[in-house]
């Protein structure tokens, strides 16, 4: 199959771009590659079923709106700087506020690859639950909290996830080790933005 008709392979291509960029050192990330980056990964929580429907709606607005922002903000250095300047970084729907979501999104992925391989068998409940507990639980309130986990019970069998990627477990593990070394240090970029403007990453 060709790579387009595999999400899995166009996440890796993408970030692995964008950890160049910034293994470069000499470029800041631009608002535009970032969010397009950001844009592939939401189809595979569309894989996921119910139970990261949330997220998915949450994230897909959020990425739109720092692909909004990308049209008239070049660098996510600029973006952060501009809303400090307004005075709006913490404030709901600010474009900072909205990159920080999207970060934790990336960094979820990250850890349900990093549990999907490291876990046997065919359920994907306990590397989910761990993703989701150590990355988002945090920033829900007890009623999402109850949601989701309920919801664990009703995702697709790790087989059935990988059909739903056109990838067969080789190919679905090549592809997720690619994605977790490339994010890595995406992550590593934006926290360093947040934390060098003393802004925390815990809100």
């Amino acid at each position: 199959m060709a790579n387009r008709d595999k999400p899995l392979g166009k996440i890796a291509e993408a970030f692995k771009d964008l950890a160049a960029t910034i293994n470069s050192g000499t470029q800041d990330v631009k608002v535009a590659q970032f969010s397009r980056a950001c844009s592939l990964i939401s189809p595979l929580f569309g894989c996921l079923g119910i139970t990261f429907k949330f997220a998915e709606m949450d994230y897909v607005a959020k990425v739109n709106d720092l692909a909004e922002a990308s049209k008239s903000i070049v660098t996510l250095k600029s973006l952060l700087d501009r809303d400090i300047e307004n005075n709006c970084v913490r404030n709901a729907g600010s474009h900072s506020r909205n990159l920080l979501r999207v970060k934790n999104g990336i960094d979820m992925v990250r850890v349900l690859f990093e549990q999907i391989l490291a876990s046997k068998g065919n359920s994907l409940k306990d590397p989910a639950t761990v993703a989701y507990a150590k990355v988002l639980a945090s920033h829900h309130g007890w009623a999402i909290r109850t949601v989701v986990a309920a919801g664990m019970l009703t995702l697709p069998t790790r087989a059935r996830l990988l059909q739903k990627l056109n990838e067969n477990e080789a190919s679905a593990r090549v592809q997720m080790q690619n994605y977790i070394a490339a994010s890595a240090p995406v992550i590593q970029y934006i926290d360093k933005l947040f934390l060098s403007r003393q802004l925390g990453i815990d809100w």
